[in-house]
């Protein structure tokens, strides 16, 4: 595995009605801090990325849909499937790494991405997909 990425199972606990999904605990080894969190929406077939932050932990959680993420730390590649019926679990990325996602569930996916510090446009670096060689479809 890449130093600074890590894959945590969550539990769901199955409740009739709809399930409880857990995400981040403080008491975690992973949690770094607050900042903000935010949901990202990607559709079936869509990539987004490449993007590296520099200082920001993130950790990622895809509660509805399934999500293909692709970390790269400019000598090999890992690949990780979220969601709730394939891999329910979260994933925590440490500032330096690139990466990109794509939706391989039908229809719409979601993440909440729980992040160490409040959104900085200037804090992340970004490059074109096409950027970094790897073939997400």
């Amino acid at each position: 595995m890449i130093e600074g990425v890590s894959l945590t199972p969550q539990k769901q606990i199955h409740v009739e009605g709809g399930n409880v999904m857990h995400g981040l605990k403080c008491s975690e080894s992973s949690y770094k801090g607050f900042g903000e969190a935010y949901f990202s929406q990607i559709e079936h077939r869509c990539v987004k990325g490449w993007k590296r932050h520099n200082k920001v932990t993130l950790n990622i959680i895809v509660p509805v849909g399934a999500i293909k993420f692709v970390v790269y730390d400019n000598a090999s590649f890992e690949e990780f499937v979220l969601g709730p019926q394939t891999n329910y679990s979260r994933l925590t990325i440490a500032p330096g790494l690139w990466m990109a996602f794509a939706g391989i569930a039908e229809g719409t996916s979601v993440l909440l991405d729980i992040i160490s510090q409040e959104h900085d446009p200037m804090e992340a670096d970004h490059l074109p997909i096409e950027a970094i060689p790897y073939k997400f479809i």
